[in-house]
């Protein structure tokens, strides 16, 4: 059995590195003749970002794949070796704080290289040394809180029910929707400072747009994203009565009024058609996928790692295989997504004018070098939004 997981594991990265060389290959080739969409100067750009995002990708793979050898072949029962005595709840804890922080550990470099050297190489980046190091120490803090508390709920599940996957995905899909529900109010703001919007009649626009949509929000409200980042963005965050309206600064600064209003149409539209409802069902179903498949792991798999079949092992096998399950999963997640998008254009244009949209759309390709094309292979497993060239055509 793990024979055929190791086998499974490096056709997936393999079938990532083709999609990966087929999408560089196809904006190689596409930067070279008339620009789309985006002025020439600005396609040429997006393509280059896009090739050397696409490049980096694959170097993360590589690395991925690496830890995943290093810890079926060694790692893992060393780590047992050193940390479990007896198998229990905080012992399951200390074993995935260590395997998540040799993890993190790793991945380290990439993330300062791209934070640093090739986001800020293309113009997005603007952080500094300081707010990074902060942000890292602000997120590890809360893992750990947080974090090892949810092993430690998982861990006791597993000890405590013979179909404790069942019972697993039961609290873990809770834990994820509270979660959602205490995002923007009190986890958010631990990174970034949110200001009520200061421009009445923009506010009194915005109000409109959700009075007719039916949404009840708990306000419209300003983050300090360009303290980070140069991209734009906006999102309603929340579930029940937290959900609030978030604009990067950067959004408010680079949008007109009716552009602005039309890109919360499009957001409102998701929301009217009951996208995020869908989304939950989605994540749910894959949830429970791996859930299932992980909790009933042949005892085969623990033997061959020369591990233990207990809490620790289980879950540090959850996380390290649930990249292969949700790949398989995302063209059919990404299908659904790029079909609400389209949705979701249609209602944000009716709630502006389709001009304003498409202009917000192109200004949105333009200041986050966005290639508006893509190889259908990369379309099809990593697409959650249609490329601009599409929504377009489809607007019009």
């Amino acid at each position: 059995m793990l024979s055929i997981l190791g086998t499974l594991y490096f056709v997936y990265v393999l079938i990532k590195l083709y999609i990966a060389t087929q999408e560089i290959g196809f904006v190689a080739k596409a930067q070279h003749q008339n620009a789309v969409i985006l002025s020439p100067s600005s396609f040429l750009k997006a393509a280059r970002y896009k090739i050397a995002s696409e490049r980096f990708g694959m170097v993360s793979t590589l690395v991925d794949y690496g830890l995943f050898l290093f810890w079926i072949g060694y790692g893992l029962r060393t780590l047992e070796g050193w940390l479990i005595t007896n198998g229990g709840v905080w012992e399951s804890v200390v074993f995935v704080y260590a395997f998540i922080g040799v993890n993190y550990l790793v991945g380290l470099p990439l993330d300062i290289y791209s934070t640093f050297f090739k986001d800020k190489a293309f113009g997005f980046s603007t952080i500094d040394a300081k707010t990074y190091a902060l942000d890292q120490l602000k997120a590890m803090a809360l893992f750990v809180v947080a974090g090892g508390a949810i092993v430690a709920l998982v861990a006791w599940i597993i000890l405590s029910f013979a179909s404790w996957w069942l019972w697993g995905f039961g609290a873990i899909f809770a834990v994820v929707l509270f979660i959602n529900m205490i995002y923007p109010t009190l986890i958010a703001p631990i990174f970034n400072r949110f200001t009520p919007l200061e421009n009445p009649e923009l506010s009194a626009s915005i109000e409109s747009l959700l009075q007719k949509a039916g949404l009840k929000s708990s306000g419209v409200f300003m983050i300090d994203a360009s303290k980070r980042d140069k991209r734009l963005n906006a999102y309603f965050g929340g579930l029940g009565k937290s959900k609030r309206v978030v604009l990067f600064d950067t959004l408010v600064e680079k949008l007109s009024k009716s552009e602005l209003l039309a890109v919360l149409g499009h957001e409102l539209g998701h929301f009217k058609h009951k996208d995020m409802l869908k989304n939950v069902a989605m994540s749910a179903f894959m949830l429970l996928v791996m859930f299932g498949l992980f909790g009933n792991l042949p005892a085969s798999v623990y033997e061959a790692l020369h591990v233990s079949m207990s809490p620790h092992s289980t879950i540090a096998l959850f996380l390290l295989l649930s990249p292969l399950v949700s790949f398989v999963m995302m063209p059919l997640f990404g299908a659904m997504s790029r079909h609400n998008e389209y949705a979701a254009d249609a209602y944000g244009s009716a709630c502006e004018s389709k001009e304003a949209l498409k202009n917000a759309l192109m200004k949105l390709a333009d200041e986050n070098k966005s290639f508006p094309m893509s190889h259908p292979l990369q379309i099809a497993f990593y697409h959650t939004h249609p490329p601009l060239v599409e929504r377009l055509k489809r607007l019009e």
